[in-house]
């Protein structure tokens, strides 16, 4: 699935492998728990290809409508994970609805995680994994801190022929 940002020309492509593992965590029974992780990306602009994601972790708090991750695996995920060319760039995590839709919590914690992050990049993404199939299943958001964009996939766009709702400002370098 590709989604373009804006008209920066930049595009942010999820790899099959990635869409597979949130498929698996869907949350499609009423027991199901939210299970969420990190976003790891290779920057090779103009596209930003999200190769590989972490969790859920056993040290996660995970309830129906509610995930915490364990924030000191996270930073040891992320310093692995630069020390093989791979960048953080955002968070994903599932919601027990069709079209998900990021809560009042989950903004809040994107725009604390910008701007106290040490980071080169103009936003942090955000996808959310509802319980319908991709990509209308698929959330994507772009955060700056102050700012936030939702981002549409490419066959959604070829479909209806125009991006709703995006913002140059937010591409990421």
């Amino acid at each position: 699935m590709i989604y373009p940002i804006a008209d920066s020309g930049q595009r942010i492509v999820f790899t099959e492998t990635v869409l597979e593992r949130f498929d698996k965590y869907r949350q499609m029974r009423w027991w199901h728990r939210e299970a969420g992780g990190q976003l790891f990306a290779r920057l090779a602009l103009p596209e930003i290809v999200i190769v590989d994601v972490t969790g859920p972790r056993r040290s996660d708090w995970r309830a129906r409508h509610s995930y915490q991750p364990n924030r000191r695996v996270e930073q040891r995920e992320i310093a692995e994970r630069h020390s093989l060319g791979l960048h953080f760039i955002g968070d994903w995590h599932t919601h027990p609805e069709d079209l998900p839709m990021p809560s009042p919590r989950d903004e809040e914690s994107m725009r604390e995680m910008f701007t106290e992050s040490c980071h080169a990049l103009n936003g942090f993404v955000l996808a959310i994994v509802g319980r319908l199939p991709f990509p209308e299943g698929l959330a994507v958001w772009l955060y700056n801190g102050q700012a936030k964009m939702r981002l549409v996939d490419m066959t959604v766009v070829e479909s209806t022929s125009k991006v709703v709702g995006v913002c140059k400002d937010l591409a990421l370098e």
